[in-house]
């Protein structure tokens, strides 16, 4: 497995070294059955695009974060060894609460607090509380100091839901708000790997839907998001979609991202910039049905490089705002 395919693969978290992965790991797009899967998909052009018919902001955000503690905040860590995560686990996970490590803790950095995440050990710093029909916003920061041979990786998980460290004993089930160079805003499904550290075996519980075209440049399933494209499904194999733009500043800069999710739908918008719009965002039931998915927690990862949260606030909303490509000239 390529190292640019590890970055791409990122939100699964897949930063260790390649003797620690199972087997199985994540498609590469060299059997008939995933090539098969994105043979439709239309060509990828870079669109310039603006988010429009911003929701009318009705009252001050709240803040998530109060700037001295992690009030309002669960953690949740996953082994002990991290490079054992999705191979053989060396223990069980470490659990709630228990963040004697100081993976996640409240600093001061540019003269203001933010929440410091090690990503010594992966794990998640969690709301308490479900959310709905929001808008999250987020500052963040790469810290200096990377942990794994794969470059920096982090994440915002949202509509988390399900039991803690269902996926590879790590994280809850979510959508994912990828944190990772280049690829900021990529959107990716977590799923529930009962219990058994294997890709093939994963339950997928967790679905949406994707405009897409086909970027050779990246790594399979060389998938960006783009206004207009064919409305495509995430499901293995074909588990996640690549920002449409990179839109991140550089490295040791503050880059803000801003969340939008109305019903079963959700936006994606890094440093002003929207990269991802997804609709029809689904999870399983008790019985094994597909149903909406629509709340749930935020996660803040821990994910092998050091990161700083800021400025973390959220506001009800009535609607989501508009997707437009800028007209030349």
């Amino acid at each position: 497995m390529s190292a640019k395919h590890c970055i791409l693969a990122a939100s699964l978290a897949l930063l260790a070294p390649a003797s620690a992965f199972a087997a199985d790991g994540p498609p590469d797009g060299s059997t008939p059955e995933q090539k098969a899967a994105i043979a439709k998909d239309p060509a990828y052009r870079k669109q310039d695009l603006v988010l429009t018919n911003l929701p009318r902001q009705r009252m001050a955000p709240k803040k998530l974060f109060n700037g001295r503690d992690l009030t309002g905040w669960d953690s949740w860590l996953g082994y002990t060894v991290p490079a054992t995560t999705y191979g053989t686990p060396s223990s069980a996970p470490i659990g709630l609460n228990q963040d004697t490590f100081g993976v996640f803790k409240v600093v001061t950095e540019d003269g203001a607090p933010a929440i410091y995440s090690s990503g010594k050990l992966f794990g998640g710093l969690l709301t308490k509380q479900s959310h709905r029909n929001y808008h999250l916003h987020v500052e963040y920061k790469w810290g200096a100091n990377t942990w794994t041979p794969m470059p920096r990786n982090n994440g915002v998980l949202y509509h988390s839901h399900g039991a803690y460290g269902a996926f590879f004993g790590t994280w809850m089930s979510a959508i994912e708000f990828e944190v990772v160079p280049h690829s900021v805003g990529m959107l990716l499904t977590v799923g529930d790997s009962k219990g058994k550290q294997s890709f093939e075996t994963v339950d997928w519980r967790v679905g949406a839907t994707v405009p897409v075209a086909n970027d050779p440049s990246i790594p399979y399933p060389s998938r960006r998001y783009f206004k207009g494209g064919l409305p495509s499904r995430l499901t293995f194999p074909t588990w996640n979609v690549d920002a449409g733009s990179d839109a991140e500043k550089p490295l040791g800069e503050w880059n803000s991202l801003d969340l939008y999710v109305f019903g079963d739908k959700s936006i994606h918008v890094v440093n002003g910039v929207p990269v991802m719009a997804a609709t029809s965002l689904t999870t399983k039931d008790a019985k094994g049905r597909t149903v909406p998915l629509t709340g749930g927690k935020i996660q803040l990862q821990s994910e092998g490089a050091e990161t700083y949260f800021r400025a973390i606030t959220i506001e009800p909303i009535s609607r989501l705002p508009t997707i437009a490509e800028r007209k030349p000239g």
